[in-house]
């Protein structure tokens, strides 16, 4: 069993608490799905968030999905001129047996354009 990384990212529509769950979990749920994993296979996750979202910490939506014993943690990204808004990423930590090439990150909604080196 190898240790991997597993990134992903969303753009909210709106900085609200129940929009940034809502958007939060559909990507943790891609992640998971895409890659074949339950959340026992999960080390840890980094959650950041773009500066302009204020409503709640990405964490929680992780929490509401069962993902309990699993450390995580928020940050901000950087404030860079130009970036997209309303983002937030992840990086996931995880167990697996598929080979580095074969794990799938996730970039949803309007967040795919900032991997388009990475298929969808």
């Amino acid at each position: 069993m190898a240790v991997r990384a597993v990134r992903g990212a969303v753009q909210l529509e709106q900085d609200d608490a129940g929009h940034m769950s809502e958007q939060v979990g559909a990507l943790l749920r891609a992640v998971l799905e895409r890659n074949g994993l339950t959340p026992d296979d999960l080390i840890s996750i980094w959650f950041t968030a773009t500066p302009d979202l204020h409503s709640d910490f990405p964490a929680v939506a992780a929490r509401r999905l069962g993902i309990v014993d699993v450390p995580l943690i928020c940050a901000q990204e950087l404030d860079i001129e130009g970036a997209m808004p309303r983002v937030v990423r992840v990086l996931a930590h995880i167990e697996t047996d598929r080979p580095r090439a074969e794990i799938a990150h996730v970039y949803l909604g309007a967040a795919a354009a900032l991997r388009k080196d990475i298929a969808q």
